[in-house]
């Protein structure tokens, strides 16, 4: 069996799908599916169980599991309640490491490009306690990350025990089929989509710094597919443990992203540039790109889909759709 913490979650939903494509119906949601309608992004999987985060404790006592997925987390980057974030961010995560430790339990786990702050630092998948020390997150959601993402490093660098496998994967701009229920923290695409298929115009924010075009301001987009693969395949390579950026290498504009969606509908772009809110002004990120050969150097040959692609894909086969869930 298998657990998927934030199973009923944007990449937590996809990974599920995986699993259940690859004939596995023995699968454990934990999440709390609340009002939003995440149960949508479950609606067409097997599932073995669905388990409260709270109850967890109690669940695991006494099992045997193939792997826990842990991607379950406050994600909203404007999150602000600190007790909150720490035990659901932090301090879960400690407790799952620790019994996976104790019962030789591969552990794959949501790590974030949010630990990177204004990557001044850069973007360097770099494991070691030192580098790790280095960053400095912008956010709350992003700190909480990088707290476990030390404790994991820190633990390694000791020498001491930790699960047979264990990957911690900081993921980059990823979009994708059921985000929709994530409000604000969508992708620009699906926030926008609609308003690209009605003809109306969609406001990109202009440049507020030299030498960068309005709307050229740059993201490593990743589809949730690739990111997804990149999981099964750690599933399928127990030999391979470690922190990894999971983007494609290559960062791509806003403008990209969104003229892309409007040539898989064939249609004209229709773009507006607005002036960035000031209080943001300061601590807005122009350019993000993962370094994705410590993934590549592990044996991952997978490959990234292409930004034009990943959007036709998605907008042909999801946004377009009646039925847009997976």
């Amino acid at each position: 069996m298998f657990l998927v913490t934030g199973g009923a979650g944007f990449i937590g939903s996809n990974v599920v799908a995986a699993l259940n494509d690859a004939g596995r119906s023995d699968v454990a949601v934990a999440d709390i599916l609340g009002h939003d309608g995440k149960w949508r992004n479950l609606a067409k999987r097997e599932l073995a169980d669905v388990v409260p985060p709270a109850e967890l404790g109690d669940w695991l006592k006494g099992r045997r599991l193939d792997a826990i997925i842990h991607l379950g987390a406050i994600s909203e980057t404007t999150a602000t309640d600190g007790d909150l974030v720490i035990e659901t961010n932090f301090r879960l995560s400690v407790r799952l490491l620790d019994w996976c430790t104790a019962n030789a339990t591969p552990f794959i786990y949501a790590s974030s490009a949010a630990t990177y702050g204004d990557g001044d630092q850069g973007f360097d998948d770099d494991p070691s306690v030192a580098a790790l020390k280095r960053l400095r997150p912008m956010n709350l959601y992003g700190w909480s990350k990088q707290l476990f993402d030390l404790v994991v490093a820190e633990r390694a660098a000791k020498g001491e025990r930790l699960p047979p496998q264990w990957a911690g994967l900081k993921f980059f701009n990823v979009f994708g089929p059921n985000e929709y229920h994530k409000g604000s923290m969508m992708s620009v695409l699906a926030r926008r989509f609609d308003d690209i298929k009605a003809g109306r115009t969609v406001q990109l924010f202009k440049s507020h710094r030299d030498g960068i075009a309005d709307g050229d301001q740059r993201r490593d987009f990743i589809y949730v597919d690739d990111v997804v693969r990149v999981m099964m395949w750690l599933l399928a390579t127990p030999s391979v443990s470690g922190l990894f950026n999971v983007g494609t290498g290559t960062a791509r504009s806003f403008k990209d992203l969104i003229v892309s969606a409007y040539s898989a509908l064939g249609a004209h772009p229709n773009i507006q540039y607005v002036d960035m809110p000031e209080q943001i002004r300061g601590s807005y990120q122009y350019f993000t790109q993962g370094e994705v050969d410590r993934l590549r150097r592990a044996g991952y040959n997978g490959g990234f889909t292409a930004l034009e692609d990943a959007v036709g894909a998605y907008v042909k086969g999801f946004l377009n759709r009646p039925d847009r869930y997976r």
